[in-house]
């Protein structure tokens, strides 16, 4: 017997009428395909309902289980200080209840602020089109090596750094394998990518796009001059992603040649919130503008000749050829382009550059502060780094030795790349009191035989 739950709408009749379109007796023959080995046999084991004040008992005591640590880690995901403005802009009822933007003529308010995050990207990559938005940097770096491949035609082959992030190349790698890709990768030299070994590779002739990172996993600003002209002799694409909040000191990806940037827009403001939702940036020439998978918001004149704003080249989209749609991720524009757009905004130029240069000074003064002990030292001491730096661990210690007694002490050191590597990142978050009792923790470790 169908037993409504209290938020569902439906009625008995209701469910009958739908039972009966699906020409099946009950709820139960709905299931009557899935192994009984794998069906719930009992209730779900979820608490008893709550009034409010005991709700918020309850999570406010979950939250004091948590342990808030500096941070010092990064890999792709950094803490970064969010003005206050942007949570509040995000909470206005029209912006975090908005979805999908079909209907421009009520939809402005939600096509603008796309408009706009799209215009800053372009601005932050010097590329011409942006869309809004990916899931998260892996998948945007994948859906690029996609559109490397739709526009090669017949070349199934992409060449990926070794430098890259692994989560990245993994989510490549598993892109490539359903999509009939050869990913293959370009070795490192020295801690970035091998620019001999690529040229090697690209000679094949078969190649249809490259996939570098900048800065690079170990956190090495590469010097790509020259790679582009060598990409695009070989007819493939040049794809770089990029940590979004560096683009505001380093080259963008045009000024490198590239023909793709993709990345993810966490640096950007975002929380690092357990890992996410985060936010896939791509921007692209306007060559390969219908390739692009994602929104595209334009602007445009009614017949008043006022600015409008409107979705555009919506063939593209899933909602109007399902079966020849460039991609169906898109649902991501809806609040976290928002949140980029909304943090951008108020930071301005000025503001990210200022941001950079306190993460680049407050990184360099603690390799300085480490360098005396000699327990962490740089594994690339000659390569340039921004914001964030691999360093050797000295025999005695381990890369989890250090980050267990440094949680012990309220810091979260880096990240482990090796048993004798830590991955260590800056931001303007980290202050010089805080540098210094890092260094104290680690020259207190014991070392061992």
């Amino acid at each position: 017997m169908f037993r409504p739950h209290p938020y569902f709408p439906h009625t008995q009749a209701d469910v009958d009428a739908m039972l009966a379109r699906c020409g099946v007796a009950d709820i139960e023959a709905l299931y009557a395909d899935v192994p009984p080995e794998l069906r719930l046999k009992h209730p779900y084991d979820i608490p008893e309902a709550m009034s409010e004040p005991e709700l918020r008992d309850y999570f406010a005591r979950l939250d004091a289980e948590n342990r808030t640590l500096k941070c010092f880690a990064g890999g792709g995901v950094y803490h970064h200080a969010v003005p206050a403005a942007v949570e509040s802009i995000l909470a206005r009822s029209e912006f975090l209840t908005a979805y999908t933007p079909y209907q421009p003529e009520v939809s402005q308010g939600t096509l603008q602020y796309i408009f706009e995050y799209q215009s800053m990207m372009c601005a932050l990559t010097g590329l011409e089109v942006s869309n809004a938005s990916l899931y998260d940097g892996a998948t945007a770096t994948a859906e690029a090596m996609l559109m490397c491949v739709a526009a090669a035609r017949r070349k199934r082959r992409v060449l990926i750094s070794a430098t890259m992030s692994p989560a990245v190349a993994q989510v490549c790698g598993t892109y490539a394998r359903w999509h009939g890709i050869t990913l293959e990768t370009i070795p490192e030299h020295d801690g970035a990518t091998s620019l001999e070994q690529l040229r090697e590779m690209l000679g094949a002739g078969d190649v249809a796009g490259v996939i570098l990172p900048q800065p690079n996993y170990y956190g090495i600003v590469e010097d790509f001059t020259g790679v582009a002209e060598d990409v695009h002799a070989a007819k493939a694409l040049l794809v770089l992603n990029c940590v979004a909040s560096t683009l505001a000191v380093l080259r963008t990806p045009a000024d490198w040649g590239a023909d793709i940037a993709v990345g993810d827009a966490q640096s950007l403001g975002m929380p690092m919130n357990y890992g996410g939702p985060y936010l896939g940036y791509m921007c692209t020439t306007r060559a390969l503008m219908r390739k692009m998978p994602g929104r595209i918001v334009g602007a445009t004149t009614d017949r008043d000749g006022q600015r409008v704003f409107v979705l555009t080249l919506q063939a593209r989209e899933q909602h109007i050829r399902r079966e020849k749609a460039t991609s169906n991720i898109c649902s991501n524009q809806g609040i976290m382009a928002l949140h980029t757009a909304a943090y951008l905004s108020l930071l301005g130029p000025e503001g990210l550059r200022e941001i950079n240069e306190a993460g680049c000074a407050g990184i360099h003064a603690l390799v300085n502060a480490l360098a005396p002990g000699g327990r962490l030292t740089p594994v690339y001491p000659d390569r340039p780094y921004l914001n964030e730096v691999l360093l050797r661990v000295a025999d005695g210690l381990t890369a989890r030795q250090i980050i267990e007694a440094a949680a012990a002490q309220g810091i979260l050191a880096g990240i482990e790349v090796a048993p004798d590597m830590l991955l260590v990142a800056c931001t303007e978050m980290q202050n010089r009191a805080d540098i210094d009792r890092y260094v104290e923790l680690i020259n207190d470790l014991p070392l061992h035989e």
